[in-house]
């Protein structure tokens, strides 16, 4: 099962809400869902919750540390409560993917998120899972780091959270360990959401 349920982003009013914090914004739900309330945690460098579940105690963590610098916190309390890599889901904004689709993976490479990079580097391990957030491509790379740091358009935001309800019914699966059905869950592409009809043409 998934002990640690980590949110990336950076800390402070003027991020809130933007796109780079759409880990954020899960790991609230998560908090909301379960009904604890995140914390500062000087030892761990970031707001944390501990929930009890199925007699196994679930740790939520957002890093403080602002993006680079996310594996400071996570390695700080996965080594602590000696969490394993595979235990250890971290939600993120993904470029790669348009806003309202989010999938679920585990290992592979950090695809140049420097909060996956720092991570990696931290836990010594590319082997944890994670939830990948759609927020979309500004379509040239010189404007990636511009795009993440503002706040999403009203439709695409309603999209980013409809992804994030979305994902947050796996919740039960994902605490129960079933991984190979929260990915079946998660990726499962939902139909887009009908648009409403043309109002009828008035004759001339």
């Amino acid at each position: 099962m998934i002990r640690l349920f980590v949110g990336l982003g950076n800390p402070g009013p003027e991020y809130e809400d933007t796109r780079h914090n759409a880990g954020f914004q899960w790991v609230d739900e998560v908090a909301r869902q379960l009904k604890v309330q995140l914390l500062p945690e000087r030892s761990y460098w970031g707001l944390a919750a501990r929930a009890s579940v199925q007699g196994t105690n679930v740790w939520l963590l957002k890093p403080q540390t602002y993006m680079n610098l996310s594996g400071k916190s996570v390695a700080a309390l996965a080594r602590f409560f000696k969490i394993a890599p595979d235990e250890v889901l971290v939600a993120h904004d993904e470029l790669d993917f348009e806003p309202g689709t989010v999938k679920l993976k585990k290992g592979g490479s950090h695809g140049g998120h420097n909060g996956l990079r720092d991570i990696h580097a931290t836990l010594g391990s590319p082997d944890y899972w994670r939830l990948r957030i759609g927020i979309g491509h500004p379509g040239v790379k010189s404007e990636v780091v511009h795009w993440v740091l503002k706040r999403p358009m009203q439709s695409e935001r309603e999209r980013i959270e409809d992804s994030l309800q979305h994902a947050l019914k796996a919740l039960p699966v994902l605490l129960s360990g079933d991984m190979d059905k929260a990915v079946q869950q998660i990726n499962t592409v939902k139909p887009p959401r009908p648009k409403p009809p043309r109002p009828a043409a008035t004759p001339a």
